[in-house]
């Protein structure tokens, strides 16, 4: 996928995942003893290990400032660490198979979406963090990071990365940021002439991460409950508050506005080009735009709807503790020293991606990257639940069609049906 943060697993990921919950290890479900501070400082009554292996994502820029801030524990405590690259998109896969071996890692570095199959499988050991070591993090990043298990409410992740999203748009087509949903329908409609590809503003029809505020907003919901303790037999895409998001969300497509057939390459293409005044993306997307539109490049927080902030979805890329790892406390120490404020600012500084502390952001000279705290604090974490990875599919397609001037009611209720069918054949109920 295009962004940065990957959303949605592949489907081999699912089924391996399906397989794997069925064989996980018999598994203690009570809280694992924390002991780290986020200075580095640990329990001195956990052994030191000689050295300590960890799972980073394997792209160059992020290994290079991970590497930077480990040297710096190495040298702190007198621990080799081990930074092995491996994909996030093949971790889950690998640790299945070296952890009951003894090969895997002690930390291994996971979008937080992914939190219900790796605790379902096994693979993840809760952490038990203290308020002082929380408070280094957003409210939504420590949510985020939050699930439960066999009725136990735990802490899986120790947050590295936090993604959400709002509205890049060019000063030289719009002067002033959109306060309101209202005002984008306003500069969608007086921007747009179709025949010369101009446009006030272009979003992709069928996606639901870019969506989601037009329902959330409106009282929609994806699942009942709180966030980690889903109850998905309450669905909540097709209530009378989707419907009503759903009809404001068909309201930008048609004729003079948004084509329903718009892609995310031509979205980025005609806005690179000056031909849009605003689009919807995420941090992933600053470099690229700054680098066509200069200047002229600004960010706002998504639109108010329905008279509140738009709550957009955050997603969280966090440090896990293996189930299987030896040195489980001195593990979270490491966690806790790479992401605490020096070593987040550092990160940012060199790879770029959005530290999970806003006063880190909001402290950056940036205004691109400081309003991207604003934007975190009206956030929602996406469901971490393993059914959640039934709902995608449905719900673009079901965007699509109400991009395309279908029956808003009968597209939710259908695509709450196949949510629901698709729940209860993958066994995940």
């Amino acid at each position: 996928m295009e962004r940065k943060f990957k959303l949605f697993s592949l489907m081999a990921v699912l089924l391996l995942g399906m397989f794997l919950a069925a064989c996980a290890p018999d598994r203690d479900t009570s809280t694992s003893e924390g002991n780290g501070e986020d200075s580095g400082e640990s329990d001195e009554t956990a052994e030191k290990p000689e050295e300590l292996t960890i799972w980073f994502n394997d792209e160059e820029v992020q290994l290079a400032a991970i590497e930077e801030i480990v040297a710096k524990y190495e040298e702190q405590e007198g621990i080799q660490v081990n930074v092995e690259a491996v994909s996030m998109l093949d971790q889950v896969q690998e640790l299945s198979l070296a952890g009951p071996e003894g090969n895997g890692p002690d930390l291994f570095f996971q979008p937080h979406d992914r939190i219900g199959n790796l605790v379902a499988q096994g693979l993840a050991e809760p952490l038990e963090l203290t308020d002082e070591q929380l408070a280094n993090y957003a409210d939504a990043a420590v949510n985020a990071v939050t699930y439960n298990y066999d009725g136990n409410t735990q802490i899986y992740g120790v947050p590295q990365v936090i993604e959400t999203y709002g509205l890049f748009y060019n000063t030289d087509i719009v002067s002033e940021a959109p306060e309101t949903i209202e005002d984008l329908h306003s500069i969608t409609e007086e921007h747009t002439n179709e025949a010369e590809e101009q446009y006030g503003f272009l979003m992709k029809p069928n996606d639901l991460y870019f969506a989601f505020p037009f329902f959330k907003n409106h009282g929609a919901y994806i699942f009942g409950g709180e966030t980690g303790e889903f109850d998905t037999s309450d669905i909540g895409l097709n209530n009378e508050g989707a419907v009503e998001g759903g009809e404001l969300f068909q309201s930008f497509f048609g004729s003079g506005l948004i084509p329903p057939a718009t892609t995310a390459d031509v979205i980025d293409g005609l806005f690179t080009e000056g031909s849009v005044g605003a689009v919807i993306n995420g941090p992933w997307a600053i470099s690229t735009y700054r680098d066509a539109l200069g200047d002229s490049l600004s960010f706002a927080p998504f639109p108010a709807i329905n008279g509140e902030p738009g709550q957009t979805f955050v997603g969280v890329k966090s440090w896990m503790v293996s189930y299987y790892s030896e040195n489980k406390e001195w593990a979270q120490d490491l966690a806790l020293f790479m992401t605490n404020q020096e070593n987040l600012r550092t990160y940012f500084e060199q790879a770029g991606e959005l530290p999970p502390n806003t006063d880190v952001l909001e402290s950056l000279d940036d205004p691109i990257f400081s309003t991207f705290a604003e934007q975190i604090e009206n956030g929602i974490p996406m469901p971490s639940t393993p059914q959640m990875n039934q709902v995608w599919e449905p719900m673009n397609n079901a965007l699509q069609f109400i991009a395309e001037g279908d029956d808003v009611q009968a597209v939710l209720d259908e695509a709450v049906q196949q949510i629901e069918t698709n729940i209860q054949a993958s066994g995940a109920e």
